[in-house]
């Protein structure tokens, strides 16, 4: 899946099943479900959802939260829009599905 037909996913109700739970949570927060989206990234333990946690938090803002989950995910905080963020990760996250 191209991150443009990710994109497109977000005029349906539901995400595509196949997805895994990293880019549901991106999905969700696309959607404006942020707390559907951290609970998704909470209840994993693996660097990408560390990623997707870090961001989230980010966009919260709460930046203290989000710096210790950036260095979880082994990433440094970017100095970048979080749209431009969301699509970086979503395009990682789906060479993987």
């Amino acid at each position: 899946m191209t991150i443009k037909e990710f994109i497109d996913t977000l005029r349906h109700e539901y995400p595509p099943e196949n997805l895994s739970p990293e880019l549901k949570a991106l999905w969700y927060d696309a959607k404006g479900d942020w707390d559907l989206a951290h609970r998704i990234v909470q209840a994993r333990n693996s660097k990408e959802s560390a990623w997707v946690h870090a961001y989230l938090h980010r966009k919260e803002p709460d930046i203290y939260n989000a710096s210790y989950w950036y260095h979880i995910a082994n990433k440094s905080m970017p100095n970048q829009s979080y749209e431009q963020e969301w699509k970086e990760i979503a395009s990682i996250l789906l060479k993987f599905i």
